[in-house]
């Protein structure tokens, strides 16, 4: 199995296609296989690269908690592409990918050509921060007493993600099925130190201003805790561009793969021929 050395884990990772690269980066809930639409469609004309972040198998699972976090996940986007020997490319995120594709924009711009935010904004209500926070240590801790086997059904129905299985029941039963592979251990840590302490999106307000990598913020709309964040997001990057797709909650890439690939590509295509700025 291919592997890429990050800070303190080495991470399991897929490629297929040729071009230019774009790399996937994928939700707390889900894992890199998840981002099998977008690679079957993209790598027709793209090297795509899939990895598992740091807690998901096949990747490593550290135990240590201090080797999880904000900035662990936008440093494991840099450590993929220079294992793979990638100077630049174009970073896709789904909510945690999400996360980590605006901070690997802010802290590795050199590194991107166009980012991809979906469905991020989770947790970054600034008046409901506290109680987020002691929400997601305390499913920390549910997760590593029980497993996935019982709370994947409870994820995969709450308010966000049913829309999968009113819209694709099979795509659903995998998800859950996926769901229930996934690291106790890991996605415990991840919850609670990555999900549970990242900052609100709030937080990056002024280097978010001066990041001019090119940006397409995607959102379902009724992802309800993505919906402010994303309207911040959109006044305050200086490149960006807002899509929102109707009745579609979190997972938008699984629930609507057609739309989300057809907007990606027209991003995509828009800014290779550098006409995405409207200040060109």
């Amino acid at each position: 199995m291919p592997h890429a050395q990050a800070e303190g884990a080495r991470l399991y990772y897929e490629e297929a296609g040729t071009g230019h690269p774009v790399v996937f980066v994928h939700e707390y809930g889900s894992d890199h296989r998840e981002w099998e639409q977008q690679v079957r469609f993209f790598s027709r004309e793209y090297r795509c690269i899939t990895f598992a972040a740091r807690g998901y198998t096949p990747s490593e699972v550290p135990s240590d908690p201090k080797l999880y976090g904000q900035e662990f996940a936008a440093a494991d986007i840099a450590a993929v592409m220079r294992h793979l020997e990638i100077p630049k490319a174009h970073i896709v995120g789904l909510s945690m990918g999400a996360f980590a594709a605006l901070l690997f924009g802010i802290r590795f711009p050199q590194m991107a050509t166009a980012l991809v935010v979906a469905g991020v904004g989770t947790g970054s209500n600034l008046a409901e921060l506290d109680a987020f926070r002691a929400a997601q240590a305390e499913r920390a801790n549910q997760l590593h007493a029980e497993g996935w086997n019982e709370l994947a059904l409870e994820t995969g129905h709450s308010p966000t993600r049913v829309q999968l299985k009113k819209k694709d029941p099979r795509g659903w039963n995998e998800f859950v099925a996926h769901l229930r592979e996934h690291s106790p251990v890991g996605s415990a840590l991840t919850q609670r130190w990555y999900q549970g302490a990242r900052d609100p999106v709030y937080a990056w307000e002024a280097e978010l201003k001066k990041m001019t990598v090119p940006t397409l913020l995607a959102l379902g709309d009724e992802d309800g805790p993505c919906i402010e964040p994303n309207i911040f997001l959109k006044r305050t990057l200086p490149n960006c561009g807002l899509w929102m797709q109707p009745r579609t909650g979190h997972a938008i890439n699984l629930e609507e793969p057609a739309a989300f690939n057809r907007e990606v590509q027209s991003f995509f295509s828009t800014v290779e021929r550098g006409r995405w700025s409207l200040d060109a």
